[in-house]
């Protein structure tokens, strides 16, 4: 499976593809991305983009494609650009940095590299969410005002985790981690994710999103028996391959109760497990139940995003 759309909205807005000369609806975040033919390098669309739409009114920004040979070796050419560029976007809240798709490039083969300038550069961001984590390292994160921090992967390494669990966001309350599957570089077993699990890190925490995970039988029920659970408004355990063993897990949890909603779409539960959700009392997305791939005498249950 791959992602195959580019987002419709981002930090509750709609996205809109930049067009030098048209403007989008007043209040879109655009999206700046290169086709494949494109002879712009990408820090010459930013120039046009901020020419015409940057300064202290600019709040959002989604950065799409740059060029493919440069996305299959580092994102230092878009990085640097913007950091430059900063300011001239001094009241930048949204960034979203790498919305592509899979007929522009694979996420897994997305090479972002060092991007540890790019939060620093934008001390009014609140919102942060990367697409592709391969060879991905922030280096320390630190941030007085970021509030969420998305990273989407087909396999979320255990260098790049550890880097999340030691960053410095004390106003962070939404955080959503896209683990994959270990063939393309993610954990498989859940003692990584202890240092979160504990509860002791990020204090204003209230989202937890755990998705496109391989070994989501076992996350659920390691965040089933977490202190954390106890103070989240919103679990997301979805589009990963959750099965009936960490369903059950999650339904004995008393913290599972205390959730104001509970997403688990994109499931391999039985309809007789995924029922049981309803009686809970919380809201829980139960739906995209899948069915296993067969192979001969074996059965696969299959992640959202893998390559």
């Amino acid at each position: 499976m791959t992602i195959s759309k580019h987002v419709d909205t981002f930090a509750g807005r709609p996205v809109r593809d930049y067009e030098p000369g048209k403007p989008g609806p007043a209040g879109c975040a655009y999206r700046l991305a290169l086709d494949y033919d494109d002879e712009r390098a990408f820090p010459e669309l930013l120039d046009l983009f901020l020419t015409e739409h940057g300064g202290p009114g600019l709040g959002l920004l989604v950065v799409g494609a740059w060029t493919y040979n440069e996305m299959l070796n580092s994102a230092a050419q878009p990085v640097e650009a913007l950091v430059a560029a900063r300011d001239r976007m001094p009241n930048l809240a949204a960034l979203f940095f790498g919305d592509i798709t899979y007929d522009q490039c694979e996420m897994s083969w997305i090479q972002h590299g060092d991007v540890s300038p790019l939060l620093p550069a934008f001390p009014k961001l609140e919102v942060f969410r990367l697409r592709g984590t391969t060879g991905l390292t922030f280096g320390s994160i630190r941030h007085p005002n970021l509030k969420s921090f998305a990273l989407e992967s087909g396999g979320l390494a255990e260098a790049v985790l550890n880097e999340v669990w030691a960053a410095d966001l004390p106003q962070l309350e939404h955080l959503e981690l896209w683990l994959g599957e270990s063939n393309y570089g993610g954990i498989d077993a859940t003692l990584t994710l202890d240092p979160l699990l504990s509860g002791d890190l990020f204090p204003r925490l209230r989202h937890l999103g755990l998705r496109n995970c391989a070994i989501a039988d076992d996350v659920a029920k390691a965040v089933a028996a977490s202190p954390l659970l106890a103070r989240l408004d919103v679990l997301d355990l979805s589009l990963g391959n959750l099965g009936d063993e960490g369903a059950k897990a999650l339904l004995a949890s008393p913290g599972i109760k205390t959730l104001k909603k509970l997403d688990l779409h994109h499931h391999f539960m039985s309809d007789s497990v995924a029922a049981e959700f309803a009686a809970l009392g919380v809201p829980a997305d139960v739906g995209d139940q899948k069915e296993p791939y067969t192979y001969g005498d074996e059965m696969d249950r299959y992640i959202t995003v893998g390559e």
